[in-house]
């Protein structure tokens, strides 16, 4: 076992509400479509003067004050983010200049919606090797700032918001029992941001194209993120040496609701176990996972040796799994 300790959570989530209803008005859909279809209701959208890096900082403070620290102590930041501030520096560095401190050392992790679950793989790995003591893990998006509003298919899935956990040395019996992560990079093209990068860098003409937005197979996807949560959360129950009975909490990727669902059954999970923040927030890609970690432990759903499973799939395609002992 992986002796780390998750001690504290946080969350930032923006102000405006963005409701199916408001959508109405803006594309051609409705509350009843997008409700059928994903089980969203409703979602952030962060203020004109927020960027990732603002969430990101807001969800450290917030973890950072129910752990009873100062950002200044932390070893390290890792922000997992597909919606960067800026190509460069990472969307870390800006955090550490929001928050005021310096020092640590401070990288993203871009790998979509299972950002989150890779940055813990990485700080469980750095404290268990005795590299750091305590590291934020935030997952932060401004999804709004990259969606075509225009597109009914895509604009009304995502939502913007950070959370973060604060992870140090283990306690006592806990720590990450097993985990299993990888990617297929051949997908790639199946969901991605075509341009603003090197392949495709900004022009007139990529702006005219909307190639600076979210570009989905919807029907892709989703044959792959069940499968690959699915398979990903199995694959480190079994390496746990547990069951799917034996889990307290599941906290699959606020996707869809029906992968969420067909991958707490392929888990073997009960229904009550499994965690929804889904239709308060849509999918906020990195921060789903750790915004609904928050507020199940606001919510006192986990206690002092609970076993929680948390399972991811994002653009790449990643996928990643994590069984805790908490």
């Amino acid at each position: 076992m992986k002796s780390i300790k998750i001690v504290a959570t946080g969350s930032y989530l923006p102000e405006k509400v963005l409701t199916n209803n408001d959508l109405e008005k803006m594309v051609d859909t409705s509350d009843e479509w997008i409700t059928e279809r994903t089980g969203i209701k409703e979602r952030r959208i962060a203020a004109e003067d927020e960027s990732t890096s603002d969430l990101c900082a807001g969800a450290i403070k917030d973890a950072c004050a129910n752990a009873g620290i100062d950002p200044s102590s932390l070893d390290g930041v890792i922000v997992g983010t597909s919606t960067t501030d800026t190509l460069f520096p990472s969307t870390a560095c800006w955090t550490q200049k929001k928050l005021g401190i310096k020092g640590m050392a401070a990288l993203d992790v871009s790998a979509g919606c299972s950002g989150f679950l890779y940055g813990l793989e990485l700080a469980t790995s750095l404290i268990v090797s005795g590299t750091s003591k305590r590291i934020a893990v935030v997952g932060g998006e401004v999804m709004s700032r990259v969606i075509n509003w225009k597109d009914r298919r895509t604009c009304v899935l995502f939502g913007d918001g950070a959370g973060a956990a604060i992870v140090t040395e283990g306690v006592g019996d806990s720590g990450v029992l097993a985990s299993n992560w990888g990617a297929d990079g051949n997908l790639a093209p199946i969901l991605y941001q075509p341009a603003g990068g090197s392949q495709q860098p900004a022009s007139h003409e990529s702006v005219d194209a909307m190639a600076h937005t979210v570009h989905m197979e919807g029907n892709t996807v989703f044959k792959h993120a069940v499968v690959a949560m699915s398979g990903a959360v199995t694959k480190a129950i079994e390496a746990a040496e547990v069951s799917g009975d034996d889990i307290d909490l599941f906290i699959p990727h606020q996707a869809n609701m029906r992968i969420m669902e067909a991958a707490r059954q392929r888990a073997g999970v009960d229904a009550e176990k499994m965690v929804n923040v889904l239709p308060k927030y849509g999918n906020m890609s990195a921060a789903t996972i750790p915004v609904a970690l928050h507020e199940s432990n606001l919510a006192g759903r986990l206690k002092d040796g609970d076993l929680l499973a948390m399972t991811a799939f994002g653009t790449g395609f990643t996928w990643g799994a994590s069984i805790v002992r908490w």
